[in-house]
Protein backbone atom coordinates (compact mmCIF):
# COMPACT_ATOMS: atom_id res chain seq x y z
CA UNK A 1 0.00 0.00 0.00
CA UNK A 2 1.33 3.53 -0.68
CA UNK A 3 1.19 6.53 1.17
CA UNK A 4 1.69 10.57 0.37
CA UNK A 5 2.48 12.56 3.02
CA UNK A 6 1.45 16.03 2.10
CA UNK A 7 2.18 19.52 4.34
CA UNK A 8 -1.35 19.55 5.93
CA UNK A 9 -0.68 16.38 8.23
CA UNK A 10 -2.56 13.99 5.19
CA UNK A 11 -1.80 11.26 3.65
CA UNK A 12 -3.32 9.57 -0.01
CA UNK A 13 -4.17 5.93 0.09
CA UNK A 14 -6.39 3.49 -1.80
CA UNK A 15 -9.99 3.91 -0.90
CA UNK A 16 -11.72 1.65 1.48
CA UNK A 17 -15.75 -0.20 0.59
CA UNK A 18 -16.29 1.39 4.20
CA UNK A 19 -15.50 5.33 2.36
CA UNK A 20 -17.99 4.73 -0.07
CA UNK A 21 -20.29 7.19 1.92
CA UNK A 22 -18.26 9.43 2.57
CA UNK A 23 -16.75 9.86 -0.80
CA UNK A 24 -20.32 10.17 -2.48
CA UNK A 25 -21.06 12.64 0.15
CA UNK A 26 -17.92 14.43 -1.18
CA UNK A 27 -18.88 13.97 -4.56
CA UNK A 28 -22.62 15.59 -4.50
CA UNK A 29 -21.16 18.52 -2.42
CA UNK A 30 -19.36 19.43 -5.39
CA UNK A 31 -21.12 18.30 -8.35
CA UNK A 32 -24.61 18.84 -9.42
CA UNK A 33 -26.01 15.39 -9.86
CA UNK A 34 -23.87 13.36 -7.57
CA UNK A 35 -23.34 9.47 -7.57
CA UNK A 36 -25.23 7.28 -4.99
CA UNK A 37 -23.09 5.48 -2.11
CA UNK A 38 -23.72 1.73 -4.16
CA UNK A 39 -21.89 3.77 -7.46
CA UNK A 40 -18.93 4.68 -5.31
CA UNK A 41 -18.59 1.09 -3.48
CA UNK A 42 -18.67 -0.59 -6.72
CA UNK A 43 -15.97 1.41 -8.24
CA UNK A 44 -13.66 1.24 -4.96
CA UNK A 45 -13.85 -2.54 -4.99
CA UNK A 46 -14.19 -2.89 -8.70
CA UNK A 47 -11.41 -3.69 -11.27
CA UNK A 48 -10.04 -0.60 -13.40
CA UNK A 49 -11.53 2.15 -11.32
CA UNK A 50 -8.85 3.10 -8.46
CA UNK A 51 -9.70 5.63 -5.86
CA UNK A 52 -7.65 7.28 -3.76
CA UNK A 53 -8.46 9.43 -0.40
CA UNK A 54 -6.96 11.94 1.37
CA UNK A 55 -7.53 11.41 4.90
CA UNK A 56 -5.78 12.11 7.90
CA UNK A 57 -4.50 9.54 10.89
CA UNK A 58 -8.07 9.08 12.20
CA UNK A 59 -9.52 8.60 8.22
CA UNK A 60 -11.18 11.38 8.31
CA UNK A 61 -11.83 12.56 4.57
CA UNK A 62 -10.69 15.66 2.97
CA UNK A 63 -11.03 14.82 -0.63
CA UNK A 64 -10.75 11.94 -3.09
CA UNK A 65 -10.06 10.91 -6.49
CA UNK A 66 -10.92 8.30 -9.10
CA UNK A 67 -9.49 7.05 -12.24
CA UNK A 68 -10.30 4.70 -14.93
CA UNK A 69 -7.59 2.24 -16.40
CA UNK A 70 -7.79 2.35 -20.39
CA UNK A 71 -4.94 0.80 -21.91
CA UNK A 72 -1.75 3.53 -22.32
CA UNK A 73 -4.45 6.09 -20.98
CA UNK A 74 -6.04 6.72 -18.01
CA UNK A 75 -8.84 9.08 -17.20
CA UNK A 76 -9.31 10.82 -14.28
CA UNK A 77 -13.24 10.71 -13.89
CA UNK A 78 -13.93 12.66 -10.97
CA UNK A 79 -11.82 14.95 -7.53
CA UNK A 80 -13.62 16.65 -4.96
CA UNK A 81 -12.60 17.99 -1.87
CA UNK A 82 -14.04 19.07 1.24
CA UNK A 83 -15.33 22.75 1.30
CA UNK A 84 -13.54 22.83 4.93
CA UNK A 85 -10.67 21.75 2.95
CA UNK A 86 -9.82 23.62 -0.08
CA UNK A 87 -7.73 26.08 -1.37
CA UNK A 88 -5.59 24.04 0.61
CA UNK A 89 -2.96 22.21 -1.72
CA UNK A 90 -5.40 18.92 -0.88
CA UNK A 91 -6.00 18.19 -4.71
CA UNK A 92 -2.68 19.04 -5.87
CA UNK A 93 -1.90 16.49 -3.09
CA UNK A 94 -4.47 13.77 -4.71
CA UNK A 95 -2.87 14.86 -8.11
CA UNK A 96 0.33 14.24 -7.51
CA UNK A 97 0.14 11.11 -5.23
CA UNK A 98 -2.15 9.88 -7.98
CA UNK A 99 1.15 11.01 -11.13
CA UNK A 100 3.29 8.59 -8.76
CA UNK A 101 0.37 5.36 -8.56
CA UNK A 102 0.75 5.61 -12.23
CA UNK A 103 4.25 4.98 -12.46
CA UNK A 104 4.05 1.41 -12.12
CA UNK A 105 0.82 1.45 -14.38
CA UNK A 106 0.97 1.20 -18.65
CA UNK A 107 -0.39 4.32 -18.49
CA UNK A 108 1.10 7.24 -20.83
CA UNK A 109 -1.74 9.69 -20.70
CA UNK A 110 -3.95 11.03 -18.67
CA UNK A 111 -7.21 12.36 -19.86
CA UNK A 112 -9.91 14.59 -17.72
CA UNK A 113 -12.87 16.58 -18.67
CA UNK A 114 -13.99 19.57 -16.83
CA UNK A 115 -16.45 21.93 -16.81
CA UNK A 116 -14.98 25.39 -18.58
CA UNK A 117 -16.83 27.40 -15.77
CA UNK A 118 -14.85 25.83 -12.97
CA UNK A 119 -12.25 28.48 -12.46
CA UNK A 120 -10.12 26.35 -9.82
CA UNK A 121 -10.13 23.19 -11.40
CA UNK A 122 -8.69 24.80 -14.66
CA UNK A 123 -6.08 26.38 -13.16
CA UNK A 124 -4.84 23.41 -11.27
CA UNK A 125 -4.70 21.37 -14.13
CA UNK A 126 -2.95 23.93 -16.25
CA UNK A 127 -0.44 23.67 -13.34
CA UNK A 128 0.37 20.53 -13.52
CA UNK A 129 1.07 20.68 -17.20
CA UNK A 130 -2.73 19.50 -18.75
CA UNK A 131 -3.52 20.73 -22.08
CA UNK A 132 -7.29 21.28 -23.39
CA UNK A 133 -7.09 18.76 -26.56
CA UNK A 134 -11.31 19.33 -27.30
CA UNK A 135 -14.34 20.34 -25.86
CA UNK A 136 -17.85 19.16 -25.63
CA UNK A 137 -20.81 21.87 -25.42
CA UNK A 138 -23.46 21.30 -23.40
CA UNK A 139 -22.06 18.14 -21.93
CA UNK A 140 -22.47 19.18 -17.91
CA UNK A 141 -26.12 19.81 -16.54
CA UNK A 142 -26.51 22.64 -14.25
CA UNK A 143 -29.88 23.38 -11.59
CA UNK A 144 -30.79 26.48 -13.53
CA UNK A 145 -31.16 24.31 -17.12
CA UNK A 146 -28.23 26.15 -18.81
CA UNK A 147 -25.67 23.42 -19.73
CA UNK A 148 -21.81 24.09 -19.55
CA UNK A 149 -19.94 22.71 -21.61
CA UNK A 150 -16.78 20.47 -20.77
CA UNK A 151 -12.68 21.39 -21.61
CA UNK A 152 -11.27 18.01 -22.63
CA UNK A 153 -7.62 18.04 -21.13
CA UNK A 154 -4.58 15.72 -21.55
CA UNK A 155 -1.56 15.71 -20.31
CA UNK A 156 1.62 12.86 -20.78
CA UNK A 157 2.54 10.94 -17.55
CA UNK A 158 6.14 10.02 -18.93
Amino acid sequence: MNFWLSPATLHVEPARASDADTVARLHAAGFYRGWTREEFAAYITGEGTPVYVACDSKRNIAGFAMLRYLGEEVELITIAVDKKWRNKGVGLMLMRALFEALLMSPAKRMLLEVADDNTPALKLYGKLGFKKVGERKGYYPRPDGTPATAIVMARDLG
